[in-house]
């Protein structure tokens, strides 16, 4: 299947039967992936709560750190190569060598810091709503990134609001963030992509905008056209890549009140700007068609341009019933960009 987005030029071909694993490591959320400087494909997976590294034909090369995690959410391969693996469950972010031998804890395991979340009744659009103030690392962390300066900047959603600065060794350097929809607040950080030119994109995902900072943590501005942004990559030329999740019509976002229409899940592409170049998915018939996506969770882009997109979907989509189980197993696609 050849997928031609909106940019003119822009084309790929969609494989979605693309790392199909064996059944000893079966999974049901692919919830995070990156890509090494050797176009290794690193897979962080639900369920057997592990890493998967593929070679770019999607054969396995590796697997390891089952049962170390309680939650998986975000991977990030840094530029030495090691790989972070954040835990939003256990709120700690752990370090690994590329074959999964453990360099480094940080935050404390199951012990979130003290921002009230979840400690009152029903929600009425996410239960971020719960959070009473922002705190120090971590509540639900979610994703990092390596700055080009090598300090590590976290996003701390769930349960938390802030962004958090730390040393290459992982002590803590800041925090910048609060409660709300102005700038430079929060409502459930949940994706975070330092660029080569120092600015860091923070994916509010539900105030629906990617906020623009320096590494001060200085606001500069914001992206408005984005649904639910759940994971930041940006490739060579500098093009910003976003996973967004479905919103399903009756839910509702903290800035834009309930949706009225059911707003599928997609991938978009942004130029430095902000202004959108390409577009893709976001089709209510056949979610699990190739080129289309029930729940974008995590999104890296190779030296060659390829785009991998992993999904949520045993979690989003077919334990809330929002999709039949015969949809379980469309979690992760590669889109491969013709010339």
């Amino acid at each position: 299947m050849t997928l031609a987005p909106t940019r003119p030029g822009l084309r790929y071909t969609v494989d979605d039967r693309w790392g199909r694993l064996p059944a000893r490591l079966a999974h049901t959320d692919v919830a995070a992936v990156d890509v090494d400087a050797d176009d290794l494909v690193y897979l962080f997976t639900r369920d057997r709560d592990g890493v998967v590294v593929l070679d770019p034909d999607g054969t396995v090369r590796a697997a390891w750190g089952d049962g170390l995690f309680t939650t998986p959410h975000g991977l990030t391969v840094a530029p030495d190569g090691t790989v972070y693996c954040v835990d939003c469950g256990d709120h700690t972010i752990r370090r690994f060598t590329p074959d999964g031998r453990l360099l480094q804890t940080i935050g404390t395991p199951g012990s979130p810091s003290d921002t009230g979340y979840g400690r009152r009744g029903p929600t009425v659009v996410h239960l971020n709503e719960t959070v009473k103030r922002p705190a120090g690392p971590f509540n639900g962390c979610t994703n990092l990134t390596v700055a080009p300066t090598g300090d590590l900047y976290v996003a701390d959603g769930y349960g938390n609001c802030r962004v958090h600065r730390l040393s290459p060794d992982g002590e803590l350097l800041g925090s910048f963030g609060g409660i709300g929809i102005g700038p430079g607040e929060f409502h459930l950080p949940h994706a975070i992509c330092a660029t080569p030119d120092g600015l860091l994109l923070v994916g509010d995902r539900e105030n629906e905008r990617i906020q623009v900072f320096d590494l001060d943590g200085g606001y500069r501005t914001e992206w408005t056209d984005v649904q639910r942004p759940s994971d930041i990559a940006v490739d060579a030329a500098g093009l910003v890549y976003v996973a967004e999740l479905w919103r399903p019509a009756g839910s509702a976002s903290f800035t834009g009140g309930a949706s009225t229409t059911d707003r599928p899940g997609r991938v978009s592409v942004y130029d430095r700007d902000g202004r959108v170049v390409a577009r893709w998915g976001a089709s209510t018939v056949m979610r699990d068609a190739p080129g289309n996506f029930v729940a974008p969770h995590g999104i890296a882009v190779d030296s060659t341009g390829a785009v991998y997109v992993a999904e949520v979907t045993g979690t989003f989509g077919v334990a809330t019933g929002r999709v039949p189980a015969d949809m379980a197993d469309h979690q992760l696609q590669k889109f491969t960009p013709i010339s």
